[in-house]
């Protein structure tokens, strides 16, 4: 495991839990509005953390943190991944999986074995827009496999998207519900310019207003059992 980055404690990374956050190194992606260039870039790659020191630390806050949040970067590169999930399981952790859900029989393995009890999958845009939005070409019938598998996994999950006012309008969330029909949870993230993969063309971004966040809720809850504003 390929790990750049430790957040110590955090009450909104996993629902209703206080966890850890434990960020991997790369991603297959090149998203331009990431948040996080410095787990994307490798020039920007800060010194790996290793994992025994992950699993020490976990181990002196047992009893404090609830769970721990696997996130990136795309997790699902790292070699091992599923073995750094199942010690933080026997060490009675509860785990969140955050991931761009291109791998989806890597993702479908994780769930069989129990490995993970909270999934989250960034669902970029409508599929036409993939190659776009995540800056590589692509194959989506991958985010189509991970879709119905979190669909009809018996794990919480959510499927969420940060919506971009530049790359993204009201007929492709449209689409993006038509992906998605049937999930308990979608989240609609809004947009922070902070410390961009690509700073120079979204750090002006204007977001859409509030009005019209309440309006693509409510829309999407035609697709899904909820949707939240975030």
């Amino acid at each position: 495991m390929k790990i750049g980055g430790l957040q110590k404690f955090s009450l909104i990374d996993y629902p209703g839990k206080i966890c850890a956050i434990v960020f991997t190194q790369g991603c297959n992606f090149l998203c331009p509005y990431c948040h996080n260039p410095e787990l994307v870039k490798p020039k920007l790659f800060s010194q790996l953390i290793p994992e025994d020191e992950i699993f020490s630390f976990l181990k002196k806050r047992k009893g404090q943190l609830e769970a721990v949040t696997v996130t990136g970067g795309e997790p699902c590169l790292q070699n091992g991944l599923s073995e750094f999930l199942q010690k933080i399981k026997e060490m009675g952790y509860l785990v969140k999986l955050d991931t761009n859900g291109s791998f989806p029989e890597l993702l479908s393995e994780i769930i069989r074995q129990s490995l993970i009890d909270y999934l989250a999958i960034d669902v970029k845009g409508p599929l036409e827009k993939y190659e776009t939005i995540a800056g590589v070409p692509f194959a989506t019938e991958k985010i189509v496999k991970s879709i119905k598998i979190a669909i009809s996994s018996k794990i919480s999950y959510e499927f969420r998207t940060t919506v971009i006012k530049s790359l993204l309008d009201k007929d492709d969330l449209r689409k993006i519900g038509e992906l998605i029909e049937g999930t308990h949870l979608y989240v609609l993230q809004k947009f922070v310019p902070s410390k961009l993969l690509n700073p120079s063309k979204f750090l002006k971004e204007r977001n859409y207003s509030e009005e019209e966040f309440d309006l693509f809720k409510q829309m999407m809850l035609n697709y899904a059992e909820d949707c939240v504003i975030r």
